[in-house]
């Protein structure tokens, strides 16, 4: 019987005892029940009507309440055309503290924005990068991005540590880096996860954009088949998303300290390596962060993240961003994986989006103002 596997994304992630998500079209469920308990086969029903669970989240708001750029939103999932309005929105409100601007387009041809967000307090000062969305159907990075900008700008004058922060670094946020996807999941597939681009030879579209970097490309944990979802591409940087922002990160390596990179779901937070088992050389600086971020997450609303290599603590993968840019100097990588650990899956509702926010907001400025002690 075959099954549509939803995540794990690729089968080969599938071993005895581990767990596996899967979604079935309603007609078969029938048959495969039986044919689960016959082969002695734990199960337990998630979500009984998906489709329904998805026209929940995408419908029954009027488009105009979505887009009110002056009462923007922060609790509904926004379109790629929403976000973009409103990052021109506080590039033009904002300007003593936002900075707007692209690091190139798309395959499609979008472009692909980022924020800079801080104060022009002196020539140089260090950075920190934020990336969100680079897999397509992850939409709660794209939120907590959206969210970041948001509180940094509310809490500035008030709060001492943000102000801290915005004083002493720049923070390249790119609330969107998979623009293409995207756009994709919001209007043709909830679940499509690659890139865009066309592959002429098997008719299969898209990338997976964090199993394209250079850095152990291709190699465990990733597929040189063009129609999976963990394909790595027809060579390094094939896609112009991560040429780009790859580009970017190369010519600012000396100034951007840190790079964390927002995916879901599995309430993790993962540091290198991903694509093998080995200790890194600054290893007690970020496994000491890690471990003071997650308990500051705890803290919220006692949600446990858990923490440390991603080659043990998920899976091994190759041609991650976040390999790729420890590789490439940036001593700070680090990639969450938000809530939550497979009930909603990729539909978490927009009634967590407030939660989530707010207790990875409290990760992400332990992980900052760590950064800013200069641990060696």
């Amino acid at each position: 019987l075959q099954v549509d596997l939803w995540q794990p994304s690729s089968p080969f992630h599938i071993v005895e005892g581990a767990v596996a998500d899967v979604r079935v079209p309603q007609n078969t469920t029938r048959s495969l029940l039986p044919f689960l308990q016959q082969e002695n086969v734990q199960y337990t029903i998630l979500i009984s009507d998906l489709q329904q669970a998805i026209e929940n989240q995408t419908g029954g708001r009027s488009h105009r309440n979505r887009r009110s750029l002056s009462g923007y939103n922060y609790e509904v999932y926004h379109s790629l055309e929403e976000i973009e309005d409103w990052m021109h929105y506080l590039n033009r409100t904002y300007s003593d503290l936002v900075h707007m601007f692209s690091v190139g387009k798309s395959y499609e041809g979008r472009p692909l924005y980022v924020l800079k967000l801080g104060k022009r307090s002196r020539p140089y000062k260090k950075a920190v990068w934020i990336d969100c969305g680079i897999h397509a159907r992850e939409w709660i990075g794209p939120a907590f991005c959206q969210w970041f900008v948001k509180e940094a700008l509310q809490t500035y004058q008030t709060d001492p540590d943000m102000r801290k922060m915005l004083t002493q670094l720049y923070f390249y946020i790119m609330p969107v880096f998979n623009v293409d996807g995207y756009h994709f999941s919001w209007t043709h597939d909830r679940f499509w996860r690659k890139t865009r681009s066309k592959n002429m030879r098997f008719h299969c579209h898209g990338v997976d954009a964090n199993r394209n970097w250079k850095v152990k490309w291709c190699d465990e944990g990733a597929s040189l088949h063009p129609c999976d979802d963990t394909y790595c591409g027809p060579f390094p940087e094939s896609e112009p998303e991560v040429k780009a922002v790859a580009h970017f990160l190369r010519k600012h390596r000396k100034q951007i300290k840190a790079y964390l990179s927002f995916h879901a779901y599995a309430q993790m937070l993962l540091y290198p390596y991903s694509y093998k088992y080995a200790t890194i050389p600054n290893f007690n600086c970020v496994e000491s962060a890690a471990y003071n971020a997650v308990n500051a997450l705890q803290s919220a609303y006692g949600v446990r993240y858990r923490y440390g290599p991603a080659s043990s603590t998920l899976y091994v993968s190759s041609g991650s961003s976040m390999d790729w840019a420890y590789k490439n100097g940036i001593p700070y990588a680090f990639a969450f994986e938000l809530r939550d650990t497979g009930h909603f899956g990729f539909l978490l509702p927009e009634m967590l989006i407030k939660p989530t926010c707010t207790e990875t907001m409290l990760a992400v400025k332990n992980i900052t103002l760590h950064l800013l002690k200069k641990c060696h």
